[in-house]
């Protein structure tokens, strides 16, 4: 199975230019989706930084929310723990198919 990490990780770089901020999405239905995220995050702070050389602000995006299927979310804390781990300036619930965003409060 492919992932947008093979599928689209030779074309990045052009995404990337000028952004002054990021999000990463992850697929709460597909636990592998979540695997990925560090993969993305990497790429995106090797081939982006900011003038000043920081890398830019990256929010993680657990989606489909709506779909009851937050194993992975389910502890705040260790979600915190991963985003300060993996600099992510924080995460949110969401779902695109019913408009939701949920911040998460502990």
């Amino acid at each position: 199975m492919e992932t947008g990490q093979e599928r689209f990780g030779n074309m990045t770089r052009v995404y990337y230019r000028e952004a002054m901020g990021a999000f990463i999405v992850f697929d709460l239905t597909r636990p592998a989706s979540f695997e990925a995220v560090t993969k993305w995050k990497e790429d995106l702070d090797s081939k982006l930084t900011l003038a000043n050389g920081k890398n830019v602000a990256t929010v993680l995006l657990a989606n489909k929310c709506d779909q009851g299927q937050e194993v992975l979310t389910n502890n705040g804390i260790k979600m915190d723990q991963f985003c300060q781990e993996n600099g992510f300036v924080g995460w949110f619930q969401t779902s695109a198919k019913v408009s939701i965003i949920e911040t998460n409060v502990h």
